[in-house]
Order: structure tokens, then C-alpha cells, then sequence
């Protein structure tokens, strides 16, 4: 038996290649394998920025004597739960179900079919806390196979049967998806704020990112300042606190504390498209000039860190040769010793660096305690300590690019990019767009990944189909090239043909129908937005730039799917926060502004239209008749003239800027 894990296009399997484990990817030949053997199979699932499966690796599937006891009593599989969230899916509901918890790295011991019958997280080298050390574990579950068979199968049987049911679909129709559903929704949201430290909820503390970007839109639409508010104190106090990269941009995963103050410091490329959609939304429409900084690092940080293979790679590890945080944290005398001590104490002042610590061993995290009143001091020592920081152990980088997170940073991009003015940001976007397109897409299937510049085997899931389609229709809302659009369109389809639910209208099942043993469909927004919420956004989009032949199915099923999602909203608002977002575009209309103007690019009032456009508002410009929204929509009287609609009811053009302040309401918005 051999390590077969080398050719792989998952860098975190691939981080497993050298183990004396004989570990197997997932597929029908590692249970054959399993049945032919009469052994159960050992399937280990994590990420490769996860710092607990970096322990778990090195205490045990780095030691010669677990691997022996592994390799002779089951087969072990390797699944990233990045590359493949259909397997995690469904087998970490089945650890919740029997453990009454969930996290990675995930243990999970199943029958030849496939069937879990004993589910865990973490297990040590040896005994301690309470938890039976990894050999002793894998030693029980041989002896109950070997004696207790039946009973091991009736268990597997039963958690089977369980996510058969976990995956029933939402009931449809029960709530109407109104303005009462959406202010209940912000209400009980708003009830669960940390008002002393911005965000919702205790420790760990994570970002909540889709649910931010629904509040303001909320603000946007009612003129109600409260959720507005609520989201401006989660921004300001994420982008002072630990959980960002004071130095050189980016969001860690979350923090272990609930005023943001020490990360857990590995950065995801999901996390940091989402909130760099959000900080750009409030920088366009407030002019804030934290919000504006934090949006140009963010995408800063993208570009120098991330950017790898004309794509993003998926995230920096929270480890450095072994060492959390090292990278990040400073004490008093390291700051001297790169600024000096004049320097060095006014640094240590602005960031909140003692010499008690904040984090381990007297070392703190760098928050921003205050604005500097010296810009220019403040930035040379920006400059200094990151220079210093690079000659620092780095962390690792997981470099598989991932098609529905880079889906959401072009979404990002693109719209940081019209409603600041900064083309450049809009040109980014389209080239990860372009690179994804190209590659992920192999005999008209989407792939989930790649790696190197070698496309994955797995297909896409609802995510990814969807989160694409949005970043392809916000593309050609910025610069009316027929092509994304076409190309969104087709997506659109294949995605509502391969996922939907042929008895269900609007319920959408997360992964392609294949052999697994459930089809998963969680459409609870988590870290990322659920597949159903993000196909909701898309849907939205093409009912109103698709033809209007086209447009009426994609509305019927944009309805049909967020009334299924409207219990979600009612009962765990917190965790529909892009369901929200989605639900205020829609009941806005959505809000569509076409702009007819003679010139080919955009002229000053399509600029302002795309400033001061509410979020999720559909914002086109171009000559008459160049798409539908400019249909028989020309200039007026020789002025740019921009068609302001809300859903089927339009205003008449207005050619000034003022204007349409006006026909937007600002008149009345407050808070944002």
C-alpha cells in the first residue's frame, strides 16, 4: 500500500503526500477497496490553512507506528473540504448528529458504503482533557467491527437515514416575502448586537459579512438609520481591531474574543471578498475615509498576497513553520527595534502594543487604538514595520483557486471598481473572470477548482455556479460587453438544470446528483453565503438583464426561491444575512438604472448613477438600444439621461446629477 496523494490538485492533500499513512482521495476505487478488504474506511477531512489538522497531521499521521496501525485495520481517505463541500457537507452533518458538535480537522469511520457509524474532531497523540487518545480510538473502532458488526451498520443505516431527512427541502409559501418579513428580520438582527464592541453575538467573534451588506441595504431602502448604523459599528470595529492586518491588509477567519482583539490568524479569500463588497459599498456612499483605506488594502492585499495562476488563491495559513500568529504580533521592544524609540513608543501607543501583551508570551496584536493625527508619520511606519515583517517566517499559502470564491472577489472588484472610479479594479476582476472561464470550465462543465493551472476533477457545486454568474453579470453591468452576459446566461441554465429540485420549485440541492450516500442542501448562510441565497442573487440579475423572453422564468423562480428561504429570515436571521441582502433588492423592485448616453464610455452622470446606486440596484450605461434596459432609451435632448425603475414602474429620465439624488431618495436617507 502507497501514498497516493501526490498527483493531487488539493494543496492541502498534498501536504499529506509524505505521510506513512496510505491515504486515498475519495472515489468509488477506495471503497471497493475497503469491501474487498472487509475493513472500514477512515476518512479525514480539513483545509489547509486549518491549524488543528496541522497538529493532528504531525502527532499522527507523521508517526510510523499510528500509520502502521492505520494502514492495516482501515482504508484512509483524504478529502479537502474546500475541494469537495459536498463530502464535508454531509458527513460533518453527521458528526453534529452524533457528537453534538462539528469542526477540522474531522474524523469520521464509515462502512464500505460509505455509511458513517463513529464521527469525532481532534484526537491526540495521547490521552488528555478528557479525550481518548487517536490509536485508542482507532483500536475500539477495529475491536466493534470485528465483534459488533451488525450493530456498527445499524448505526451507519440510521445516520444515513438522518441526512436523507436533514436534506428535506424548505416548505415554500408559508411567509409572503414583504417588508414586514425583512423588518422582523433586522429587528431581531439588531436585538443580538454587541453594542460595546461592534458585531453580533460573543466569542468567538466571526465577520458577518453577507448579513452586513443586508443592512445596509436595508437603511438604503426604508430610510430606517438603525441597521445602517449597526453595520457601520461592526466595520469601524473590525477595521481597528486585531482580527485586520493593520500593516498590510486582509481579515482573519474570526476572533477568539468578542472586541476583536486576537485573531485566529489564518485569512480566507472568501472572507475577504465579502467584506471588501461591503467596505466599498459604504465607501462609495459615505466617503468615509477608513472604510475607503480598508477597501484599497484589502484589494491590495489580494493583489500582492493572493493573486496566483490569473486567480486568487484560496488562503494564508494561520501557522508559520508550525507557529500561530508568529508573522503578526509584536512586542514593545521589537517596535524599537525597528523604529527607534521615539518611534517605537508612539507605535506601540497607536496600536495598542504593551508590554503585558494581548496575545501569547507578552506579544500583542496591532490594533488602531486611534486615528494618527500625522498621516504621513503614521504611513512610514506602516511602511517600516511591514518591511521588517517580511524578513519574519511567512506563513504558508494554500494556492488552489477556488471558482465561487474568486466569483465573489470579482463581484467585489467590480463593484469597488464603478462606484469609486478606479478602472484598474474593474480590469482585475475581468481578467480572474476571463482565467476562470477558460479553465474551470472543461466540455461545457464548471469545475470547482484548480491548481497550478491545472484544473481539479471535481465539478462545481451550486455555489460556485451561482456566485459566477452574479461576477459575470456584474461585469457586463460595468462595461456592457454582450459576452459576460451571454456567457452568465448560460451558466444560469445549466445551474438551474442541475441543481433544482424537480418536485421542489425554488429549492436547490448544493452538489450534482452523483453516488454519495445523501445529496446535500443546506441553505443557511455560513461563512459563505448558502448556494440557494447566492442563486437567488443571480436569479435576481437575470430577470432583469435577460430579454424579456427569458426574464419572466428567471423572476418566477427568483420568487419561488425566496419564499423558501423566508423561514430562514424569520426564525435564524443572523444566519440569512444574504438572504436579506437579496430580499431588499427585491423588494426595491429591484431598482434598475439605465443610462443612455452617445459616447462609448461612461460619462459623468453614469459615473455618479453607479456612486450613488443603493446596493443591489442594476446599474447599465451605454447607447440606445445596446442592451434591454436602453431599449428605445436614448439622451435627452442631446444630455446623458438616466431611466430610473423600480420592478416595472418607471420615472421619467432625469439629466443631472441632482436629479437623480432625488429620484433615488436621498432627500430622506439617513445613516448612510
Amino acid at each position: 500500500m502507497r501514498n497516493e496523494l501526490g498527483g493531487s490538485t488539493s494543496p492541502y492533500l498534498r501536504q499529506h503526500a509524505d505521510n506513512p499513512v496510505a491515504w486515498r482521495e475519495w472515489g468509488e476505487a477506495a471503497l471497493a477497496e475497503a469491501r474487498h478488504r472487509d475493513v472500514p474506511v477512515l476518512l479525514s477531512v480539513g483545509y489547509a490553512a486549518c491549524h488543528w489538522c496541522h497538529v493532528m497531521a504531525h502527532e499522527s499521521f507523521e508517526d510510523d507506528a499510528t500509520a502502521a496501525q492505520m494502514n492495516r485495520d482501515f482504508v484512509c481517505v483524504k478529502v479537502d473540504r474546500e475541494e469537495r463541500p459536498d463530502i464535508d457537507a454531509i458527513y460533518m452533518n453527521a458528526t453534529v448528529a452524533m457528537t453534538g458538535q462539528g469542526g477540522w480537522p474531522m474524523t469520521c469511520f464509515l462502512t464500505p458504503g460509505g455509511e458513517p457509524f463513529y464521527c469525532g474532531t481532534y484526537y491526540p497523540d495521547a490521552p488528555r482533557g478528557g479525550m481518548p487518545s487517536f490509536r485508542q480510538v482507532l483500536s475500539a473502532v477495529t475491536t466493534a467491527w470485528t465483534e459488533r458488526r451488525e450493530e456498527l451498520e445499524n448505526v451507519g443505516a440510521k445516520v444515513r437515514d438522518h441526512l436523507h431527512a436533514n436534506a428535506a427541502p424548505l416548505p415554500g409559501g408559508a411567509l409572503e416575502v414583504d417588508d414586514r418579513l425583512a423588518a422582523h428580520a433586522v429587528s431581531t438582527v439588531l436585538g443580538e448586537e454587541d453594542r460595546e464592541n461592534g458585531g453580533f453575538g460573543g466569542a468567538p467573534k466571526f465577520p458577518p459579512s453577507a448579513l452586513l451588506e443586508g443592512l445596509l441595504r436595508h437603511t438604503e431602502r426604508t430610510g430606517l438609520p438603525d441597521a445602517a448604523a449597526a453595520a457601520v459599528r461592526a466595520c469601524d470595529a473590525m477595521a481597528r481591531g486585531g482580527i485586520y492586518d493593520q500593516l498590510a491588509g486582509g481579515f482573519a477567519r474570526y476572533t477568539v474574543d468578542s472586541a476583536w482583539v486576537v485573531p485566529h490568524f489564518e485569512k480566507m479569500l472568501y472572507d475577504n471578498a465579502q467584506l471588501l463588497r461591503v467596505y466599498a459599498h459604504l465607501a462609495r456612499r459615505t466617503g468615509e475615509p477608513l472604510a475607503l483605506r480598508v477597501t484599497e488594502e484589502v484589494i491590495e492585499f489580494l493583489k500582492r498576497d493572493l493573486l496566483v495562476d490569473g486567480g486568487f488563491a484560496s488562503a494564508l495559513d494561520a501557522d508559520a513553520d508550525g507557529v500561530e500568529g508568529s508573522t503578526y504580533v509584536w512586542t514593545p521592544t521589537q517596535l524599537t527595534e525597528v523604529l527607534g524609540l521615539d518611534d517605537g513608543a508612539w507605535a506601540a501607543e497607536v496600536f495598542g502594543v504593551t508590554a503585558a501583551g494581548t496575545f501569547e508570551h507578552g506579544s500583542s496584536t496591532l490594533q488602531l487604538r486611534f486615528d494618527a493625527d500625522d498621516p504621513d508619520r503614521f504611513a512610514d511606519v506602516r511602511r517600516r514595520l511591514l518591511a521588517a515583517r517580511a524578513d519574519r517566517v511567512q506563513p504558508a499559502r494554500d494556492d488552489k483557486v477556488v471558482t465561487g470564491w474568486n466569483a465573489l472577489a470579482v463581484t467585489a472588484l467590480v463593484e469597488a471598481g464603478t462606484g469609486l472610479r478606479r478602472a484598474e479594479w474593474v480590469a482585475l476582476g475581468a481578467g480572474v473572470a476571463d482565467a476562470l472561464l477558460a479553465r474551470h470550465i472543461v466540455d461545457g462543465t464548471l469545475r470547482r477548482s484548480s491548481l497550478g493551472g491545472v484544473v481539479g476533477r471535481p465539478a462545481a457545486a451550486l455555489d460556485d455556479h451561482a456566485a459566477l454568474c452574479t461576477a459575470l453579470f456584474t461585469l457586463y453591468q460595468a462595461t456592457g460587453e454582450k459576452r459576460w452576459a451571454d456567457a452568465a446566461l448560460t451558466l444560469l441554465d445549466t445551474a438551474i438544470d442541475t441543481f433544482g429540485d424537480p418536485g421542489e420549485e425554488g429549492s436547490w440541492f448544493d452538489a450534482p446528483a452523483g453516488d454519495l450516500i445523501a445529496r446535500p442542501r443546506d441553505p443557511i448562510d455560513g461563512a459563505t453565503p448558502a448556494g440557494a441565497s447566492l442563486l437567488a442573487e443571480a436569479l435576481l440579475l437575470a430577470s432583469t438583464l435577460a430579454t424579456p423572453d427569458r426574464a419572466a422564468r428567471y423572476t418566477g423562480l427568483l420568487d419561488a426561491t425566496l419564499s423558501r428561504g423566508a423561514v430562514l429570515q424569520a426564525k435564524v436571521a443572523r444566519s440569512a444575512g444574504h438572504w436579506l441582502a437579496v430580499t431588499q433588492a427585491r423588494l426595491s423592485g429591484p431598482i434598475q438604472l439605465a443610462v443612455a448616453q452617445d459616447g462609448g464610455t461612461d460619462g459623468e452622470l453614469a459615473a455618479r448613477a453607479r456612486q450613488l446606486a443603493p446596493g443591489g440596484a442594476i446599474v447599465v450605461a451605454g447607447r440606445r438600444d445596446s442592451m434591454s434596459l436602453l431599449t428605445d432609451r436614448g439622451p435627452v435632448n442631446g444630455a446623458d439621461a438616466v431611466y430610473v425603475c423600480r420592478g416595472a414602474v418607471c420615472d421619467l429620465p432625469v439629466t443631472s446629477s441632482a436629479e437623480l439624488a432625488a429620484a433615488l431618495g436621498f432627500s430622506r436617507d439617513q445613516g448612510i
